[in-house]
């Protein structure tokens, strides 16, 4: 197929894809983005076109693939955008001031709510709580995985009810 052809099949069936990028995007500015990028990747390969192939299927398929790529990059990258002044937040931490008497006496109370627990929920906790995996406290105090798991989760949930939240 000639790239003349080939032009003209792509511009005769590309109307239909502006809707569905309207769909995709639910954003008129992010559709007109994603129907030109489409374009642009169908006249760039279209020798991986096969003659014969429904061009409308072939050209959904590349938008769709642009936009689930799209979609996961900007997943990745989570990127939040800042409109508050630069000036605010450069002196955010010079007008706090931590205060140690309160988190030293949180950490008290959490200390003492561990110690009180009973010592079956208390060894698998701290182990816990040391670093170690599930199935390594299991092997640690040959107890089978699940009852493991269900202690320390039965400890947290005591730890919960003891600790008071500020």
């Amino acid at each position: 197929m000639s790239t003349i052809d080939f032009n003209e099949m792509l511009l005769n069936n590309t109307e239909f894809l502006k809707p569905f990028a309207v769909t995709l995007t639910r954003d008129n500015e992010a559709a007109k983005d994603l129907y030109q990028e489409t374009l642009f990747r169908a006249l760039a390969n279209k020798d991986k076109y096969n003659v014969g192939t429904n061009i409308k299927a072939w050209l959904y398929t590349i938008m769709r693939n642009i936009f689930i790529n799209n979609y996961r990059r900007n997943a990745k990258q989570a990127t939040i955008f800042d409109s508050t002044p630069n000036e605010y937040l450069l002196n955010l931490n010079q007008v706090t001031v931590a205060n140690d008497a309160i988190a030293g006496l949180n950490l008290k109370e959490v200390k003492q709510a561990i110690h009180n627990l009973p010592q079956i929920f208390k060894t698998p906790f701290l182990l816990y709580f040391d670093g170690y995996k599930y199935h390594e406290i299991a092997e640690m105090l040959e107890e089978p995985l699940g009852t493991i798991k269900s202690r320390i989760h039965f400890a947290r949930k005591l730890l919960k009810s003891h600790v008071q939240r500020f």
